[in-house]
């Protein structure tokens, strides 16, 4: 078997992609086509003119990536602007990124800010970060934290929670931002919410915490709404 080499980037440099064992980009570095290796690390500032695909990628510093990411492990600490697709079978996204495209995963975790152009698709979604997601949210098991205004156009799963942290900082600035996620439709099996605004919620046990505006809830089995929130209409189907 050949064995892969290495492309390093320390200083300045625009190099092609191709086939390695690791790529790592610490200083200021330009990679003109698709780049396909076990390990990819952006420690600098990396531009990418083409496709990543990866075993496990990290990005510590900032990465433009004018193509799609697929990889069994991608972890986002610093900043990450990716044009299109990101399937990744575990996304953690600590810091900043932006995707143009779908995103495909099994469990994935936002620490940080991330904004979705299209759907989002997991076994596992967690948030105690900030989110936008331009279409639907789907995830069998799905926990939210808000520390931030998050949004979606949907959200469907089996499990989905959302809970206000109570830590005193965030009561010192929730007039400054508010802890709210904002959809057009949540629907799930056993649904819990709080500061959470919505026009339908559907589901067969829902539980409206405190701190909600919705407009219509559906549910099939429990219903319990708090006095703090506002439900203009429920019914049992």
């Amino acid at each position: 078997m050949k064995t892969l080499g290495n492309l390093i980037i320390n200083g300045v440099g625009s190099v092609n992609g191709g086939t390695f064992n690791k790529v790592e980009i610490n200083g200021k570095g330009t990679v003109n086509s698709d780049i396909e290796c076990e390990r990819f690390n952006c420690n600098g500032t990396g531009t990418i003119h083409g496709n990543i695909k990866t075993e496990k990628g990290k990005i510590s510093g900032a990465a433009q990536i004018h193509g799609a990411v697929k990889a069994e492990s991608l972890n986002i600490n610093g900043s990450a602007s990716i044009s299109e697709a990101v399937h990744s079978q575990k996304l953690e996204v600590a810091g900043n990124s932006s995707i143009g495209g779908s995103v495909k995963s099994d469990e994935m975790a936002v620490n940080g800010k991330a904004k979705i152009a299209g759907d989002c698709e997991a076994e596992v979604f967690r948030a105690e970060g900030a989110f936008k997601i331009d279409g639907l949210l789907n995830a069998e098991t799905i926990d939210i934290k808000l520390f931030g205004e998050s949004k979606a156009k949907e959200i469907g799963g089996r499990k989905i929670k959302v809970a206000q942290h109570r830590e005193s900082l965030f009561k010192l600035i929730k007039s400054l931002f508010p802890l709210k996620l904002e959809a057009e439709l949540i629907e799930g099996d056993d649904i819990e919410l709080e500061g959470t605004s919505a026009l339908v919620v559907r589901g067969k046990n829902v539980k409206i915490g405190k701190n909600c505006e919705i407009g219509l809830v559906e549910y099939s089995g429990e219903y319990e709404c708090s006095p703090d929130s506002e439900v203009k209409e429920f019914r049992l189907i």
